[in-house]
């Protein structure tokens, strides 16, 4: 997020706010910002600002904005799930709007806070979205999908650490990954009577960022037809791009992009969604939101080169 920021731009750091870090150069901690900015964590914050990104833990947001009075006219970007489910989308007087822009751009254009989606979540949301426009999710959805590494966060765990986590591969969360119910949530925005099983299966990578996910479900459509109806759907959003040739993560890393191949093998539909789980999957986004809600261009501060080779 502060990588991003820092090179917005049209944004200004008013202060960065860390009860852990305070008092410490920021490239003290995010040694990649050496050179780059000369500002310290606070241990205060104020709210003489446009807009408060919330890069805490889950359940940590809802606590911070229980402590701490933001005045309305400040918008908020929560990183966290905690306000990404419409039954806990009211806090006091604010209210969230689920920030994915492929689904949601006019609204949260007008929002007055962003609950930023999950990484998982927009990646296989991206897959969907096209076939629940048009009332086409009528059997049975079938994912695999691995992320790398960073989608464990920067906490120590016995499968993050490298000695586990390189040339290995693990299952976690078979079919009941809290992803699942924002997915559930946006398809049934696009087509109310969706009431299909969506069997994820989500794995551990040994790489350190990206998401690739596989999707099939049966359907009718020809190639041809589910070629044009993804594009079509996606027209006019600059982050996100559909084409029947092969894709791999080195192409979106490193970028806010999220590439979709779209084929058709017998009578399934077979989608690959990809993208980075920390830019399009989180800070990304986020900006990509931000960007929205004051009128900025879309890809403004996100035009980043892919690290392919």
């Amino acid at each position: 997020m502060l990588r991003i920021l820092i090179n917005h731009p049209n944004v200004d750091i008013a202060f960065v706010h860390s009860n852990s870090n305070a008092g410490n150069y920021i490239y003290e901690v995010h040694t990649d910002l050496f050179g780059d900015t000369d500002l310290k964590f606070a241990a205060e914050f104020n709210t003489d600002i446009d807009v408060l990104f919330l890069c805490v833990g889950h359940g940590d947001a809802k606590k911070f904005l229980d402590a701490n009075e933001i005045p309305d006219e400040v918008k908020i970007i929560d990183l966290s799930q905690d306000f990404r489910l419409n039954q806990n989308s009211k806090l006091k007087s604010k209210n969230f709007t689920y920030g994915l822009p492929e689904l949601n751009r006019e609204t949260i254009k007008t929002a007055e806070n962003i609950a930023n989606p999950g990484c998982f979540a927009t990646c296989l949301q991206l897959g969907l979205l096209p076939l629940a426009s048009k009332g086409l999710l009528d059997n049975e959805v079938h994912i695999t999908a691995t992320t790398g590494s960073t989608g464990a966060g920067q906490s120590l765990a016995a499968t993050s650490h490298f000695t586990w986590r390189n040339d290995n591969l693990s299952v976690y969360k078979v079919f009941n990954h809290q992803h699942l119910n924002e997915i559930g949530q946006s398809l049934k925005q696009l087509q109310s009577g969706f009431d299909k099983a969506i069997h994820f299966v989500p794995y551990r990578g040994d790489f350190t960022r990206g998401i690739i996910a596989s999707i099939y479900t049966e359907n009718d459509l020809s190639e041809d037809e589910a070629l044009a109806l993804y594009q079509n759907y996606y027209e006019g959003h600059p982050f996100t791009h559909v084409t029947n040739r092969n894709i791999d993560l080195k192409q979106i890393v490193n970028t806010n992009k999220c590439f979709i191949q779209v084929q058709k093998h017998g009578n399934k539909i077979f989608i690959v969604s990809i993208m980075d789980n920390l830019l399009k999957g989180a800070s990304g986004q986020a900006v990509q939101n931000m960007n929205l809600m004051f009128g900025l261009d879309e890809r403004a501060g996100l035009r980043l080169k892919a690290t392919a080779f």
